[in-house]
């Protein structure tokens, strides 16, 4: 079961892992830093970016001197890795384990788990940044959606305006306002990328459906459950003269939504809630997991009905029965989504390592020595390379762009098996 956080804790650990080499001085527009030119058919080496200082341990420029210099541990692109966000992202990966672990494993399997987490951190900042950059190169634009998620933090918050936001993100130690911001900005490229890279191209067919729901028939014994969507209208920190017109926008949802308009694109469009990026799913619920008016409301209702707009402390709410689950067997009708999400799952991650893969041999990266990754068992390392590595001399400079790797007959020779990335 999905349960929402609001404290602004909890939207600090979930982005405040910035993109490799993502400084936030840099303008958000559409004349990105090109890739690595082509050179007599061999990839251009990026220039030498500049982040808070060079690499070089004296500054060129005399007034420089005592400036932070930024050690740098990889390049991808035009993009840098600096040592102080690989030490921020292995701190956070060693917080995060702690927190999932609570109550549920021992301190041995803790420390396996941290060590595994920290072992792939430098891998999963190279990762990052590809797909942010692979984002920017197609054009994506989510600073619309930047704002939205910010002034949803606000309002979770309870803050008055987005200048308390960023004094209450300010004062949170080792964060500042840019990387906050930046780092949802990444977040919603990167997922944007690998839904229209990846996940478009995975399709579940029925009869799969049925093959795992045979196989796997335990799973679907269940007590008496309600699946709900939400779509919020939120009064936090509005005035009594605001109200009205609140109230109108959650009846309108409501309407577009009984005139046969789809829950989750009105629920993206109108809600509030951090659950509108879901298409509002609020979560499966059992009895006694709900506030008793709204058990009582819900747990009589049939799969897609809607409740008519609710008055709650939080602000206007319109919930749907998603799915009312009986006692006992769930007929396969009844769990399809979940199967298909299931399967969905668990085709995605092997389709993202062979998508890494193509992005990787198209990219141009570079580690420095003592910074290697081994990435745990079953995958192969990243390779530290020179500057102008021989792996590479034989690619073009600019390819056309293959989601799932080389058409068959390329002359790479390299099979669709485990990637590097």
């Amino acid at each position: 079961m999905r349960k929402r956080d609001v404290m602004l804790c909890a939207a600090l650990t979930l982005v405040a892992l910035p993109a490799a080499g993502q400084s936030p001085e840099k303008p958000e527009s559409s004349s990105q830093s090109p890739r690595p030119a082509a050179s007599q058919g061999k990839p251009v080496p990026p220039p030498a970016p500049r982040l808070k200082g060079a690499e070089a341990t004296q500054p060129a420029d005399p007034e420089a001197a005592g400036k932070t210099v930024e050690e740098i541990i990889a390049r991808v692109n035009n993009e840098v890795i600096t040592l102080s966000e690989y030490e921020k992202a292995r701190q956070t990966a060693e917080e995060d384990a702690k927190q999932e672990c609570q109550g549920r494993c021992t301190p041995e399997q803790l420390q396996t788990d941290i060590e595994d987490r920290r072992k792939n951190t430098l891998r999963e900042l190279i990762d990052q940044s590809l797909l942010v950059q692979r984002g920017k190169d197609m054009g994506l634009n989510v600073e619309a959606e930047v704002i939205k998620q910010l002034d949803q933090i606000r309002i979770q918050n309870k803050l008055e305006s987005m200048e308390a936001l960023e004094k209450a993100v300010s004062s949170e130690p080792g964060m500042n306002w840019e990387d906050f911001k930046n780092s949802i900005r990444n977040r919603i490229l990167t997922q944007k990328v690998i839904s229209s890279e990846v996940g478009s191209h995975i399709t579940i067919g029925d009869d799969e459906v049925k093959k795992y729901y045979e196989a796997h028939k335990s799973e679907f014994v269940r007590p008496e459950e309600v699946a709900l969507r939400e779509i919020e209208v939120s009064t936090q920190g509005k005035s009594p003269d605001e109200l009205a017109a609140l109230k109108k926008k959650a009846e309108t949802a409501l309407k577009r939504v009984q005139d046969g308009e789809d829950f989750g694109e009105i629920a993206k469009r109108y809600s509030d809630s951090s659950t509108k990026e879901q298409g509002g799913f609020l979560g499966v619920y059992k009895r006694g997991e709900l506030a008793k008016e709204l058990e009582d409301k819900v747990f009589n209702m049939k799969r897609n009905e809607l409740t008519e707009v609710l008055e709650t402390k939080q602000g206007y709410l319109i919930l749907q029965v998603l799915e009312h689950y009986g006692e006992g067997q769930q007929p396969v009708d009844k769990v399809r989504n979940e199967i298909m999400d299931k399967l969905y799952t668990a085709r995605l991650e092997p389709a993202m390592r062979d998508y890494l893969k193509t992005l990787r041999e198209q990219s141009y990266v570079i580690i420095k020595p003592g910074y290697q990754d081994v990435a745990g068992p079953g995958s192969s390392e990243i390779q530290e390379v020179s500057a102008m590595p021989e792996a590479s001399k034989q690619k073009k400079g600019h390819k056309k762009f293959l989601p799932f790797g080389k058409k068959s007959g390329a002359s790479s020779g390299k099979s669709g098996g485990d990637t590097g990335s």
